[in-house]
């Protein structure tokens, strides 16, 4: 236990304002005053500081205000973290959490602050999955304030934030993807409607494919990044987890797409010449060999696409959820499958998938019956 100085139990009240104060010496020689309106404030504040210095933790500065410290983090994460993470913390900072709490102090801060913050947001219009990630910001940012021992606790584990609103999953049948890919014959970005569908891709990684990830002869390509938007331009981000990172076989239909999207983008390219843009090297680009920006595309390709052929308005991903849900129906293990889409651990797959269960279920039931029918 530290050594405590002569005069760490001075404590007084002020004559000039009535406040009363109480102080501790500091290792650098200077001592740390705590004010309260009462004497019994005062000493719990001495005693949390003693405390915490005898257990090696820094004292806490309550002039430090949210602002203050989250500007400071954001400053630290931002080595650590993927950038479009950062751009996305800082953003949430910026327009949320500094407009209303950053005046508090930072050792003030209460589950109350926060719960009124997210009640607030909702009302002003900001969805709850928006205010569930406002929530794992915050979390987060007071997660390395306990580290650094700047503040006692996390508050924000007092706090429950709103639920993520669960997005109905529209899937296509059989029939309706095949009329999606009859619909795309022809068109430019033909060969990514045929990949999205039959290996189910994630958006990012169909448009962060590049053609050294693809090997048409060996009918597989390479998942090692995804497209991502950040201020400075465009980039291939790391995947997040490793399974993330994987391989995926090619159909015959793919395989002949892919080649013939080749030919299309070489012409392209020598017709442009220097002005083709070399950087990425990506499957999937602009007329001029740019990254495709994720907005324009949906608005300007494939939502053209689904009113060609005969389709209600849905998402890319809801593409992805197609694969998958095409595949578990015609009795692909779950296990193949989540490795296909790349989710971390298979209960992702059959939670988002359970729709499908009762089928697969049904035919399992069906096989037992025959394997003991006599």
């Amino acid at each position: 236990m530290a050594k405590r100085a002569n005069g760490d139990g001075s404590i007084y009240q002020r004559k000039s304002d009535g406040r009363w104060s109480a102080s501790i010496s500091l290792p650098n020689g200077r001592r740390k005053h705590f004010l309260g309106k009462d004497r019994d404030e005062v000493v719990r504040k001495q005693r949390a500081a003693l405390k915490g210095q005898d257990d090696g933790l820094p004292i806490v500065s309550e002039r430090q205000t949210v602002a203050q410290y989250l500007k400071r983090w954001l400053a630290g994460a931002k080595p650590t973290i993927r950038e479009r993470t950062w751009v996305r913390y800082e953003q949430y900072v910026r327009l949320h959490l500094e407009p209303k709490l950053g005046k508090l102090s930072l050792t003030k801060l209460s589950p109350q602050h926060l719960q009124n913050l997210y009640a607030d947001r909702l009302e002003a219009g900001l969805s709850p999955t928006t205010v569930h990630h406002l929530h794992a910001t915050i979390h987060r940012a007071l997660e390395q304030a306990v580290k650094w021992g700047l503040v006692a606790r996390n508050v924000a584990d007092l706090v429950d934030p709103p639920r993520i609103a669960r997005h109905e999953i529209r899937t296509l049948s059989p029939e309706e993807a095949n009329g999606l890919i009859d619909a795309a014959r022809g068109d430019r970005l033909e060969a990514l409607y045929i990949v999205a569908l039959t290996t189910g891709l994630r958006e990012g990684e169909l448009l962060g494919l590049r053609w050294r990830d693809v090997d048409l002869d060996a009918g597989g390509v390479e998942v090692r990044g995804s497209l991502q938007r950040v201020p400075s331009g465009f980039i291939i981000a790391e995947p997040k987890t490793s399974k993330s990172r994987r391989r995926v076989g090619l159909t015959e239909d793919a395989i002949a797409a892919l080649r013939r999207h080749r030919t299309r983008q070489s012409e392209e390219r020598l017709r442009l010449g220097p002005a083709w843009e070399k950087t990425h090297d990506l499957v999937f680009t602009d007329e001029s060999g740019k990254p495709i920006d994720a907005t324009k595309f949906l608005r300007n390709s494939f939502a053209p696409l689904l009113k060609r052929a005969g389709l209600p308005p849905m998402r890319f991903h809801d593409l992805r959820h197609t694969a998958a849900t095409l595949l578990l129906g015609r009795g692909i293990h779950p296990k193949i499958v989540s490795e296909m889409l790349g989710h971390s651990q298979i209960a992702i797959t059959l939670d988002l998938y359970s729709h499908v269960t009762p089928t697969m279920q049904r035919e399992a039931t069906e096989a037992m019956q025959a394997i003991f029918s006599r």
